[in-house]
């Protein structure tokens, strides 16, 4: 399985958030790695939290798996389904599963579907089932901390 570099959060998760994503979000921390650098939410978060850790979560992903890469290894259509969370004292430990595929594959997948789509020998079937054999999935853990 490939492995992704860790995000370290050198002074202020809030404003690397705010540069990245252009996104204000109350938070402090680090990026959630494990218990001792878990994401801090902080308390005047309107969002509903599930959905506020989710978009932490998709954010990390993007920052690992595309952001912090060479332009040739970048993915893209990535993707989190929630596995299971867990509550451990003020913590909630919650596992997300990432599908993702290289961008420059990517790009050539959709661009075949836009070209070939009305085209009547075009095996749509197959289409989607490189589309499948060319994703990645793994699982990730993310801590969070309220």
């Amino acid at each position: 399985m490939k492995k992704f570099q860790e995000i370290v959060v050198e002074e202020n998760l809030r404003e690397l958030i705010k540069l990245s994503f252009n996104t204000d979000i109350d938070v402090s921390g680090a990026w959630g790695y494990s218990r001792e650098l878990s994401t801090v939410i902080e308390q005047n978060n309107d969002a509903n939290s599930v959905e506020l850790e989710f978009t932490l979560a998709t954010m990390r992903a993007y920052l690992e798996m595309n952001m912090t890469l060479e332009e040739g290894e970048r993915y893209g259509a990535i993707n989190l389904k929630e596995i299971s969370r867990e509550k451990i004292d003020k913590y909630e430990k919650v596992i997300y599963e990432i599908s993702a595929i290289k961008e420059i594959e990517y790009k050539e997948f959709i661009a075949e579907y836009k070209e070939k789509l009305e085209s009547p020998d075009f095996d749509m079937a197959d289409h989607f089932n490189r589309r499948k054999e060319a994703t990645l999935k793994r699982e990730v853990i993310h801590w969070f901390n309220f």
